[in-house]
């Protein structure tokens, strides 16, 4: 009985003590990076995520302070690792875990915004069939005007 009690204590004792270095894809979701360990795995194999310009591998482990570059669709976060953790929280715990880097985040707004003025180009509708032969029309007219400009300076 002694036994299973002295067990207990160590299990107690080496989850209690301060974690060094989390595997990355650990990390990575309990960050919340990701919604599972195994996207994170294949987000860091897909080469989505480097540490000091390099891609990682999923065995890399994470200490306090290193710098790493996250790339989730449009976005690419230069975060900075504050704590560590493999329990995945909720948000407010995650963000804990790390800090982004002011230039990070101006980059990303930039980025944004670009993307969202590129979005205004666009029309709201598909044309109808009469906006459909107007606009062919007028392509018809441009290119009639361009070739003659291009045969007149020949």
């Amino acid at each position: 009985m002694n036994q299973n009690v002295m067990k207990q204590d160590k299990s107690l004792n080496s989850s209690t003590k301060p974690e060094t270095a989390v595997r990355i894809d650990k990390w990575l979701w309990a960050a919340r990076f990701y919604r599972t360990r195994t996207t994170a795995k294949e987000a860091i194999d897909g080469g989505k995520v480097h540490h000091q310009g390099e891609r990682v591998k999923v065995s890399k482990e994470v200490r306090i302070g290193m710098e790493f570059t996250i790339r989730q669709g449009f976005e690419e976060k230069t975060i900075i690792v504050k704590g560590l953790s493999t329990i995945r929280g909720n948000a407010t715990a995650a963000q804990v875990l790390y800090e982004e880097t002011p230039a990070s985040i101006a980059r990303r707004e930039l980025f944004q915004t670009a993307r969202k003025l590129s979005n205004l180009a666009r029309p709201d509708h598909r044309p109808n069939k009469h906006e459909r032969q107007q606009l062919q029309r007028f392509q018809e007219r441009n290119n009639i005007h361009h070739e003659k400009i291009n045969d007149e300076h020949l």
